[in-house]
Formats: structure tokens, sequence, C-alpha cells
């Protein structure tokens, strides 16, 4: 009996030799009389049993049955090993239609000894910064550098971006390397499922604004201002404001969200079996909508600030690398290695010492541009010393030994020193006269 029920036992019987009324009974048991009544009723029936609980010894009717609960622990170590409990919750409904909530879960794994693989820190004072009020207003962009693929794949830059006022993830994607062409992708797939923003706001990489520390360039120093970087031209053309971060903690938001990604994406993508960045890149793009379902909030004003693009704007040639050329005196320009020849247009018959603007798109091409008109171009015939070059490496590579030249020459002898073949370098002893210092003696007249 429970020191409750002992008590309750005691009052009884001073009730039952009269040293108590019903009313004084009631106040001490802190019940009613009626019920005081029918306790007594009950134990001059039954004795101290009437005063136990009619569900004593009997298990609750929502209790989860063991059979589940082995489930569950089973799950949990193969095959989601190493998944959160609220990720695993989430998993375990989805997949497995297994209903339980949270905390259910969190009390089998924590019986069981299973906890957590995510720490957690105390949490710390901080003030909380109002969210923009609309969606589209503001973009917190960043890359990501982690081990995604857990040793299945190369090393893999995540870079994303996440609304400021509702939390979602308007597009993401996966890189080898966090590089401006990556987030010239990124504005791409943002505008196509969403549109332009209003303001992005970044760190401060060398991809986003030039080093304040980088000597300014001719150019640079005639205009009275830096020139802006690929992409930092890119939003300045499509009207997006550029927001530089002093302090990774500036831009909180999308720091937490890498948290959460690599939680539970790199559990995503291991459950997938994913090992290029191509099979990467899928599993990212079917996980975002169900995230942004989860994790969303409502902003506090509605309708989107999003804008469409503006007519007549190509974004080819907006989001693309645009370098400036001179024209040679044949109408050609070259870039990197390649080099294409201007034809003739109905503005000009000939481009010769021409400053024109050469554009590499995104999907590899070029084109070139002058005065805000494209021009007809086609690849260059090779230069005469090009093609000398590639029939002297035919020759070099036919001579090599293994590789036959013609199946009727005879085999070449390896040329002499002094007729293509270099000779070995000699280095002077450690006595040689130029190993030793200047001595530099002065005249007795002096």
């Amino acid at each position: 009996m429970s020191a409750k029920e002992q008590q309750r036992v005691m009052v009884l019987n001073q009730v039952q030799r009269g040293e108590l009324t019903g009313g004084q009974a009631a106040e001490l048991m802190r019940l009613s009389l009626r019920q005081v009544r029918r306790l007594l009723a009950g134990y001059r029936r039954e004795g101290v049993a009437a005063l136990a609980h009619g569900n004593r010894g009997r298990g609750p009717a929502h209790a989860i049955p063991e059979e589940t609960r082995k489930r569950v622990v089973e799950l949990a170590q193969d095959p989601y090993g190493g998944l959160n409990h609220c990720h695993l919750q989430e998993l375990l409904v989805e997949r497995e239609h297994l209903t339980l909530s949270r905390s259910s879960v969190w009390r089998i794994l924590t019986a069981s000894g299973l906890a957590s693989p995510r720490k957690r820190r105390p949490p710390q004072h901080r003030c909380r910064r109002e969210r923009y009020p609309q969606e589209g207003m503001l973009l917190q962009v960043d890359g990501s550098r982690h081990d995604w693929l857990e040793g299945r794949g190369p090393y893999l830059s995540l870079v994303g971006a996440i609304d400021d006022a509702t939390g979602t993830v308007p597009h993401a994607l996966f890189r080898e390397q966090e590089d401006a062409q990556g987030y010239l992708l990124l504005l791409q797939g943002i505008i196509g499922n969403k549109g332009i923003p209003l303001a992005l706001y970044s760190d401060r990489h060398s991809i986003f604004c030039v080093n304040s520390q980088q000597p300014e360039t001719l150019e640079e120093q005639l205009a009275g201002a830096r020139q802006p970087t690929q992409l930092g031209r890119a939003l300045r053309e499509l009207g997006i404001q550029s927001i530089l971060a002093l302090s990774p903690q500036a831009k909180g938001r999308i720091e937490r969200l890498w948290a959460t990604f690599q939680d539970r994406l790199v559990s995503e993508l291991r459950l997938a079996g994913a090992t290029t960045l191509e099979e990467a890149d899928r599993v990212l793009w079917q996980f975002l909508p169900r995230f942004n379902t989860r994790f969303a909030v409502p902003p506090s004003q509605p309708g989107s600030a999003y804008r469409s693009p503006e007519p007549g704007l190509s974004l080819e040639e907006v989001l693309c690398f645009k370098y400036p050329r001179t024209v040679a005196k044949d109408n050609t320009v070259k870039l990197g290695g390649h080099t294409l020849q201007l034809l003739p247009g109905p503005q000009r018959c000939s481009y010769a010492r021409a400053r024109v603007e050469v554009q590499e798109r995104l999907d590899g091409s070029l084109a070139v541009c002058f005065q805000g008109n494209l021009i007809a171009t086609r690849p260059a015939p090779p230069h005469a010393v090009t093609l000398r070059a590639d029939k002297r490496k035919e020759k070099g590579t036919a001579g090599e030994p293994g590789v036959p030249s013609s199946p009727c020459s005879p085999s070449i002898p390896p040329p002499p020193v002094g007729a293509g073949r270099q000779a070995p370098v000699s280095k002077p002893g450690p006595n040689h006269p130029w190993r030793k210092p200047l001595l530099v003696t002065k005249s007795l007249n002096h």
C-alpha cells in the first residue's frame, strides 16, 4: 500500500470508531463527503482492497507494444543508423508507417542506450533579429565544404540560399568547389523557380567582392571605383542589392541551415547510396520540397517580393562571364585556348581594333558582343604556328618507344646531344671558385 492509502485507512478506522465525523474525514483526506461515504462502504465490504485503484496491475490501453519497441530499436541501428531522433521519427512515419511521436521514439531509444548522434550545445543568451516581412526580400547565400558522401565519393561543396522571411530553400546544388559559376547557376535556379529577389546577403568571399588589400588597377584609378567581380556585375545588371556580412554570426540563418543539412541530408544521401555529384544533386532536389514543408514559417506579410525578369532580358547574357577584348587585325579574338573569327554583319564589315566583349556562357559556349549587339562568329582556322607545333607533337609521339610510326619504317635511333636532346646539367663542386666569396682588397695608397 502507498502512504496515501495507509493514511486513508487510519482515517476510515477513526470514522468507524466514532472518533471522527464524515465531514472531518473529508477535510482530512481532501475529498467530498460523498466520496468518503463511498470509500467507507467499500472498506466495510472488501476491506483494504477497496482502497486500491481498479487499474492497478493492468497495462495502459495506449501503451506501445513490445514488438513495436523492438522494431524501432532494430531500425535505429540498421538501416537508419546515425540519424538523430527527430529525423528518425519522421522517416519511421513516412517509410515504415510507424506512427509514433518524437518523445516516444526518444524514450524507446534512450531506454535501449541509443543516444542521439547530434550533440546539442547549451542555450546562450542572444537577441532575436526580426525576419524580413515578405518572401523574396532577402536571401542569404553561402557554400558548405563537407564530406557529404561520407567517403563514398569526392568531397563536395554545397551552394545554396535560404529565404530570410520563410526559412525555405529556393534552390541549391552541389559543386566540386565553391566557385563563381556555382553561384551563377544558383541564381539561374532561383530565378527559374521563384523570380529575382530584392537583396542577397553573403560573406566577403572574393567571389562577391574584390579584396580591399589588393592594389587598384589603372582603369580602377581612372574610374575612381573598384571594378565588380563577375557575380557582382551580374547582381548589378539584375537589380539585386548585394549586402556583405562582417562576420559568420551575422548570417546565422544559413549557417544553421548547413548544420541541419550536414545531419539530415548526409543521412538521406547515405540511404540513397549516392556516390557521385550527379546522384547527390538528384537526392538533394528530392529532399528540398520535404525540407521546405517541414521547416517553413509563415511570413508576417502575405505576397511575394520576387520580381519577374523584364521583357527582352536575356538571362544567358547576364548570368555569364564577360571579358573585354581588342579585335586583332584579322578579325579574331582569343579567350583561353579558343580563337573566334568575327564575321561581317550589317553594322560593320570589319571589327579590327574594336573593343568587344567576349561572353563565356554557363553551358560552355562563347559569344561576342559589340555595343550591346551579338556578332556572328565561328571557330577561327588554326594558325601556322599551331599547325607546326601539332606536327612536331605527332612526330614526337610516333618516335616514342612502343608506338610504331609506320609498318615499313625502320627503327630510328635517338638523336644525339645537340639535335633536340638536352645535355645533362653539371653542378659546380663545393670547392669551385664560384662558391667562394669575392674578396675586395684595398690598395695601400687609399
